[in-house]
């Protein structure tokens, strides 16, 4: 629900077939419940397009203002926060405006993703792959919605140096307009919310020149995904159990960013005349409850770990969580009563009255998730954290040993959970294509799950337990990531079975699904990321960026950054190893020769990072490791035992894709030469006599 900024020159709008959103249709499939049936450019509908447009900016306005006054009232009357960490407690205009700004990044957030979600996966395109008349409108609201949002994020990094310094806005002020970037920089919170402004500022000004629906599902993804900055800083999510707080807060804020803001685009969209009939209702049902589900997975866990062991009353905490709770109960009755209205085929008119309803309802569920960020969650008034809790999560009780390794599981939400999820989709293609009575290769199918089973292992199992407090877990933990899971996730081509499940949409259909895929795969940013040469240096280099370099030891302090590290390793090694020995079609594919001389051209510096680490005489990490200081453990010893990890596993994981590759040479010449003779016997060996004939001319004329 935001403003329209179409530009006045008509040229530069897609070209349509059908009504300007008058009749509702942006497609082959008209609704007939839209209000307005006239001809486009007749002051019939000019008229009720401005209305609209005004209406769309008033509702928005008003709402962001709400949810501003309900965060305020919420979070002004408790000083905890700064009391808690020994900070001065800012003035109230301070702390006002820091949350008023916070508000309007999250709405602007919300907002531009939304709209960019809809424009390229709900709205109907156009045949060229141009956004049509609606998709064009959310486009332009994503656009402006992402500038508002970034500047406001901007704005909130700023306040919060204030905040959490004591220093006065006048004093920020006089510094200049970047002055304030080098304390923010030593500060988590203020920087998140700094990265975050600057990435929708990135998403403004790409929606602004593009049309095609494949950059604006691209923009949308980013938009969504700029929500894990300032929610990896949650002031929650430290201390005890931060791991699960942590993963449970990014679950909840991309999540609640997704619900919040395609709610309000699809009501925008609606409130313009769009057709929530069809296609665009399945596609929209299924944003909503897909966000809606993850939001409050991740709402329960994060607040679980937040409250478990504290006291449940008295706080101001536990009143916006109540708060929370109740707000909660009519948004999800709601969701269920709109997507059985999208599911029926006459529901378009009960949509259009859900979503403004569901939007603020989800708008003031947002606001007292802002105002939590400044109010003192339970359980950091029980009990002091532990210096383990406070740097890892948990305590250790005993060394690493190959039992602990096996016992002491402690669950990765996100890795361990993905890696379920990976297998049961797969599990669920194949099982597909069974019914249609097609056989996929069974040694596809253990590849798969043989690499979902080591990404469990390698994040969940006693190797994730130790690994942040131990160098050599660690690094087997790194190795199992970046070398064994990527081989065996390649060699189970889960690419083309999707292309094989998954159904065309048809010529005069919206891409669905399978589309999606093959515009993700050859996309130029995935064959810039699969160009052999560049995933090598990839590959490579960031061995040495990472570990010898000031960046690991900073990376080793957030539960964030060892989460980011770890799909770091599974990425760069899945771009790696898929053009080599991958089962899919990538965008570039050499020859076997050039793969093999690829794969032997990278082994050494493996070997040399080994060397490297076991040679080293400076501890690795050493400001962490130090303060983790576990007492059965020498640092530079584990470093030493890591370091021949690294050689003796980068090793092996090599000569696997070594034979798997030689073998994929074999059967491929096998192939042709099979391929060659059937050509032969179906044209007499044609080739071979016309070389033999060309031999003989040549020799008759000397």
């Amino acid at each position: 629900m935001s403003a329209s900024t179409e530009p006045a020159a008509e040229r530069s709008r897609p070209e349509s077939t059908v009504d300007d959103g008058a009749s509702g249709t942006d497609g082959p499939a008209a609704d007939t419940t839209a209000p307005d049936t006239a001809a486009p450019g007749t002051a019939a509908t000019a008229a009720p397009h401005r209305d609209r447009r005004a209406l769309a900016t008033a509702l928005t306005v008003l709402l962001v203002a709400v949810c501003g006054g309900v965060a305020v009232a919420a979070a002004l009357g408790d000083d905890g926060f700064w009391r808690q960490g020994g900070l001065p407690v800012p003035a109230d205009g301070v702390r006002i405006a820091g949350i008023l700004a916070r508000v309007a990044a999250v709405a602007g957030m919300a907002l531009a993703a939304g709209s960019l979600l809809v424009a390229g996966f709900v709205a109907p395109p156009q045949a060229s792959g141009t956004v049509g008349v609606q998709g064009y409108r959310a486009l332009r609201r994503g656009a402006l919605a992402a500038l508002l949002g970034g500047l406001a994020a901007i704005a909130a990094g700023w306040l919060s140096v204030a905040e959490t310094t004591g220093t006065g806005l006048g004093d920020l002020a006089g510094a200049g307009p970047f002055g304030w970037l080098a304390p923010a920089a030593t500060l988590d919170e203020p920087m998140g919310w700094a990265l975050a402004g600057f990435l929708l500022l990135l998403v403004a000004a790409g929606a602004a020149f593009v049309l095609g629906w494949k950059a604006a599902a691209a923009l949308g993804l980013v938009a969504s995904a700029t929500a894990v900055i300032p929610s990896a800083v949650h002031p929650a999510a430290t201390g005890m159990a931060h791991d699960w707080s942590g993963d449970g807060v990014m679950i909840r804020s991309v999540a609640g960013v997704v619900f919040l803001g395609v709610a309000a685009a699809l009501a925008a969209y609606r409130l313009h005349g769009g057709s929530l009939s069809g296609t665009p209702a399945r596609r929209g049902r299924a944003l909503l409850i897909g966000a809606g589900t993850l939001y409050l997975i991740g709402e329960i866990v994060f607040q679980v770990v937040t409250i478990w062991t504290g006291p449940l009353t008295g706080s101001a905490y536990t009143r916006t969580v109540a708060g929370t709770a109740v707000l909660l109960v009519p948004l999800v009755i709601g969701t269920g009563l709109l997507a059985r209205a999208l599911g029926s085929g006459s529901g378009a008119r009960g949509a259009g009255r859900l979503l403004p309803v569901l939007a603020l309802a989800g708008g003031l569920v947002a606001a007292l998730g802002v105002a939590g960020t400044r109010l003192v969650p339970p359980r950091f008034v029980a009990r002091p954290d532990t210096a383990f809790e406070t740097l890892i999560g948990w305590n250790f009780e005993q060394p690493f040993s190959a039992v602990t390794m096996l016992v002491e599981w402690r669950w990765n939400i996100l890795f361990g959970t993905g890696a379920l999820l990976l297998a049961g989709l797969y599990a669920a293609g194949v099982r597909r294509l069974a019914g249609r009575g097609v056989r996929w290769p069974v040694g596809r199918t253990w590849a798969w799950m043989l690499g979902c089973a080591a990404l469990l292992f390698s994040t969940s199992s006693g190797l994730g337990y130790y690994s942040p407090a131990m160098f050599s877990v660690h690094m087997i933990s790194h190795m199992s990531l970046n070398m064994l899971t990527p081989i065996l996730l390649a060699m189970g081509g889960a690419v083309t079975l999707a292309l094989r499940v998954l159904r065309p949409a048809g010529r005069d259909q919206q891409p669905g699904p399978r589309e999606w895929v093959l515009a993700a795969v050859h996309s130029p940013v995935a064959r810039v990321m699969t160009h052999p040469a560049f995933a090598a240096v990839l590959f490579v280099s960031s061995f040495y960026i990472l570990y010898f370099t000031p960046l690991f030891d900073v990376a080793l302090r957030f539960h964030w950054t060892h989460q980011l590290m770890n799909l770091h390793f599974v990425l760069i090694g899945y771009l790696f190893f898929w053009p080599l020995i991958g089962v899919d079609a990538a965008p570039h594919r050499l020859p076997h020769l050039g793969r093999l001389a690829v794969l032997l051209a990278t082994m050494p510096f493996h070997a040399f990072f080994g060397i490297a680490v076991m040679s080293s005489s400076d501890v690795l990490g050493y400001n962490f490791y130090s303060q983790v200081g576990l007492p059965w453990l020498d640092l530079l010893d584990d470093q030493k035992v890591g370091g021949g990890i690294a050689w003796a596993t980068g090793e092996l994981p090599m000569l696997l894709v070594m034979v798997t590759l030689v073998v994929q040479w074999s059967r491929a010449d096998s192939r042709e030469a099979v391929r060659t003779d059937r050509q032969a016997e179906r044209d007499d060996d044609a080739d071979l006599k016309a070389y033999n004939e060309m031999l003989a001319k040549l020799r008759q004329g000397g």
